[in-house]
């Protein structure tokens, strides 16, 4: 936003939403609202009568898949447009998941882990095809307004998920993923009808920004030759290593810090608590907190969530003394993410178009890869370190804050260095 222009509030952004996005963010919520696959996949499994051991494999299974199919989704949004890949992507998931029942019996394990490793490839395959016609079809300006509006579809439909599978349970397990396959057919029905063949206009590429140099360079590659620009680009790498660290200690706060809670002896209810109050902050304030986070500086929102955020992770340690602690941490942690969140989810869609698909799967893989990794390494560490297991996690989320303040600055001081050079020459001409 420059200085010329008016602060964008929430409604603003929403008379700004161009039927399309409405459209795209009503299909990721319905799409969100029955994914119950990962979230139910390991009691779904020894409700089966399968071991621990071997549900704890199938998650793996799905996680690894999740990963992939994010960067293969970016890939084919890149080469065939973000519809196709929604509507491929969607509609390979839905026979995998609704299948999943008749796989769960003994003898099929092999065939098990296929469907459940493709399961997770498909599902995730839409995600960077979803962020980069959200970046396409919104206007510059109201950018973090729009991925803030499509973290709120996530989180509400994650929010209301569990509650529609606690009656679906009722009548019977295997409807959970007849209904997963149903909702995901049904997005991708939405998708092929409502989402537009090509994202961008022709006038507005006509009128596209002018680039910084090394964005022209990396505009000219393709392929393998993409990646490894990306490699070369050290703010993008520590961007990425922010979002590996920041979200390995965001998990904890559904791995972690139920065990605490226990292990305080506190009731099971607060946990329950805690997910509640986070929820409905997060649903209720984020575009508030958003339409001011976008009137300062985007590496200072970035820092000053990442700062808030570890101030919660670290209040949770002191929940021996009082459940106070957790809910007022659990408070602060959300308030972070919503300072810090829409502008990181942002930053990859700031790049040229050519790399804008790889750029963002990129993001989402590595996030997908710290969420599966995070359980595992927040378990052993917690178990060794007790309370100070929170003022670790407080200090890695404090070093993602770092990296992603340094990645988002280096880039926006390009950007406005393109921009300056275009009115260098506008002057000119």
């Amino acid at each position: 936003m420059t200085d010329d222009e008016p602060p964008i509030g929430v409604l603003d952004a929403l008379r700004a939403t161009p039927a399309t996005v409405r459209y795209l963010l009503g299909g990721v919520l319905v799409n969100q609202l029955g994914a119950f696959v990962q979230t139910f996949l390991v009691l779904y499994l020894t409700h089966r009568g399968m071991s621990d051991g071997t549900a704890g494999l199938a998650l793996g299974a799905y996680s690894l898949g999740t990963v992939f199919g994010t960067v293969l989704g970016g890939e084919i949004t890149h080469r065939l447009g973000p519809r196709i890949t929604t509507v491929v992507a969607m509609t390979g998931s839905a026979p995998l998941v609704a299948v999943l029942p008749l796989l769960a019996r003994p003898g099929l394990l092999a065939p098990l882990l296929v469907a459940i490793a493709l399961a997770g490839l498909f599902a995730q395959a839409y995600r960077p095809a979803a962020s980069v016609l959200l970046s396409d079809l919104m206007p510059e300006r109201y950018q973090v307004m729009a991925f803030s509006m499509m973290r709120i579809a996530l989180n509400t439909g994650a929010a209301l998920a569990p509650l529609i599978a606690a009656g679906v349970i009722l009548l019977d397990w295997d409807l959970l993923f007849w209904l997963d396959g149903a909702t995901t057919l049904v997005y991708a029905g939405l998708a092929y009808r409502l989402l537009p063949r090509r994202a961008v206009p022709e006038e507005a590429s006509r009128e596209a920004p002018r680039e910084a140099p090394q964005d022209r360079t990396e505009r000219r590659t393709g392929g393998r030759a993409a990646y490894a620009a990306m490699l070369r680009d050290r703010a993008y790498l520590a961007y990425l290593a922010s979002v590996m660290l920041g979200t390995v200690a965001y998990v904890q706060s559904s791995i972690s810090l139920p065990l605490e809670i226990v292990d305080d002896g506190h009731p099971t209810w607060l946990y329950s608590a805690v997910l509640t109050a986070s929820s409905v902050v997060l649903i209720t304030c984020e575009l508030k907190i958003t339409a001011y986070i976008t009137r300062i500086p985007t590496h200072l929102a970035v820092g000053v969530g990442h700062l808030v955020n570890s101030i919660g992770l670290a209040v949770y340690g002191l929940a021996a003394h009082s459940g106070a602690f957790v809910l007022f941490g659990a408070v602060l942690a959300v308030s972070g993410l919503m300072i810090a969140g829409p502008s990181m989810f942002a930053h990859p869609a700031t790049f040229p178009a050519e790399l804008k698909a790889r750029y963002l799967a990129t993001m989402q893989a590595v996030a997908g890869l710290a969420s599966a990794l995070g359980p595992l390494l927040g378990v052993v560490l917690w178990n060794r370190l007790g309370a100070g297991f929170w003022v670790l996690m407080a200090l890695v989320n404090g070093l993602a804050g770092v990296l992603a303040v340094a990645g988002v600055k280096h880039r926006a001081g390009r950007r406005a260095g393109a921009e300056a050079e275009q009115e260098v020459v506008g002057g000119t001409v």
